[in-house]
């Protein structure tokens, strides 16, 4: 069947974070929000219909899931990635960013060194230093529109620092970079090399653009999987975030034990109900859905990328390979950070994730959110052109 992603929903008075905290965040209520990574679109209807059942039946108890759920995960994983995961691997968490805290927590010490590659998802750092872990960053090399990796320095900040730890990000938030396997393999053998464990946050990467494909780290190397933990979710993917469930696989049983024992000092045991019901309709039934949307979100980008191209030439778009997000380079404008900020806010009317909050080598870059019907696209791209235009 056909889905209607030009579908207006409006989610105002919804307690959306999106859409009803603008005020608590300190800004205008009258943006038009483009930033936090969830969709403007409803989850598939055999979702809503599963919720609803559930509802229905009306008691909320404590629940787990049997092995009907993990066939269905085995399902998806095997005809998308080629990746046969096993039962004895997963460990379910309310959310990817609980997990990598846990992981942090669990598989190194305080002090110890942790390496992410930078501009890179916030919470990232977050779970790092919060958890008085030390950061170490490989920046990723920004040339000609698109992000490479410095292999050199990756393997030597691992051993000047002694690093732990390895956060990966694939496909990359904000840049859109979708890592080949020749990329995974150099930084996964210098891994193994060093005694590095990987922690790869997988969850865009149901979102990979024609050209392009996602090999999941764990599934390159039995030693890769051996030293990994594989963070996934239907949180992106379905637009599920709110139900809070992930899908975390780690191969490595002693691996596995520290990062449950940790769970369990944290106090958490069951997932939502909801949620878990939620992702196996999910993984079960949205295949139709998801490659229609997938589409749709793909002639966002490339309308956004042709519009910016064409309209306002002073922006330098980031080639997106993965995700529904777009990281735009705004450098050329000349703009201090608090000017541009007040600019896009201001000037724009619109509501972005400025660079900065993906570390130092973000400043004056901005990530959108594509996620929308394309009527909110257009709006959005009109009125920073005017608002340029009118510098």
């Amino acid at each position: 069947m056909p889905y209607d992603f030009d579908q207006l929903i409006d989610r105002k008075n919804t307690n959306s974070l999106k859409y009803d905290f603008a005020k608590e965040r300190g800004k205008r209520d009258d943006l038009l929000p483009m930033w936090v990574a969830d969709m403007d679109f409803s989850t598939p209807p055999e979702v809503t219909e599963a919720l609803i059942d559930a509802a229905r039946h009306g008691i909320f108890g404590y629940s787990d899931v049997k092995e009907d759920y993990f066939q269905v995960l085995k399902s998806w994983f095997a005809s998308h990635y080629n990746w046969n995961i096993e039962r004895k691997w997963l460990v379910k968490t309310p959310g990817v960013v609980f997990a990598l805290a846990m992981a942090v927590r669990s598989l190194t010490k305080e002090g110890d060194s942790i390496l992410i590659q930078r501009p890179v998802y916030y919470p990232f750092s977050e779970a790092i230093l919060s958890n008085n872990r030390k950061l170490i960053n490989n920046p990723l090399i920004y040339e000609n529109g698109t992000y490479s990796i410095d292999y050199a320095d990756f393997e030597r900040k691992i051993i000047d620092n002694q690093v732990k730890l390895f956060i990966l990000c694939n496909p990359h938030n904000p840049v859109g970079r979708v890592l080949t396997e020749e990329e995974l393999t150099l930084m996964g053998d210098i891994c193994v090399k060093h005694g590095v464990l990987v922690v790869s946050d997988e969850i865009h990467a149901d979102f990979i653009h024609p050209g392009h494909s996602h090999v999941p780290f764990a599934s390159i190397k039995e030693e890769y999987a051996n030293i990994s933990v594989t963070c996934t979710a239907p949180s992106k993917t379905f637009n599920l975030a709110g139900l809070q469930v992930s899908n975390v696989f780690i191969p490595n049983p002693a691996l596995k034990k520290k990062f449950k024992t940790e769970i369990n000092k944290s106090g958490y045991s069951q997932l939502n109900t909801m949620g878990l019901i939620a992702c196996k309709a999910a993984y079960q039934y949205g295949e139709e859905w998801l490659e229609e949307l997938k589409a749709y979100i793909y002639d966002n980008i490339l309308t956004a990328r042709d519009f910016i191209e064409k309209e306002i030439p002073a922006l330098k778009v980031v080639d997106t390979e993965g995700t529904y997000l777009f990281w735009v380079d705004f450098n050329e404008l000349g703009m201090e950070e608090a000017d541009l900020e007040d600019f896009i806010t201001e000037k724009a009317g619109l509501w972005l994730d400025g660079g900065t909050m993906f570390g130092p080598e973000g400043k004056g870059f901005q990530r959108f959110n594509l996620a929308c019907p394309k009527s909110t696209l257009l709006r959005a791209l009109n009125q920073l052109r005017d608002a340029i235009n009118s510098l």
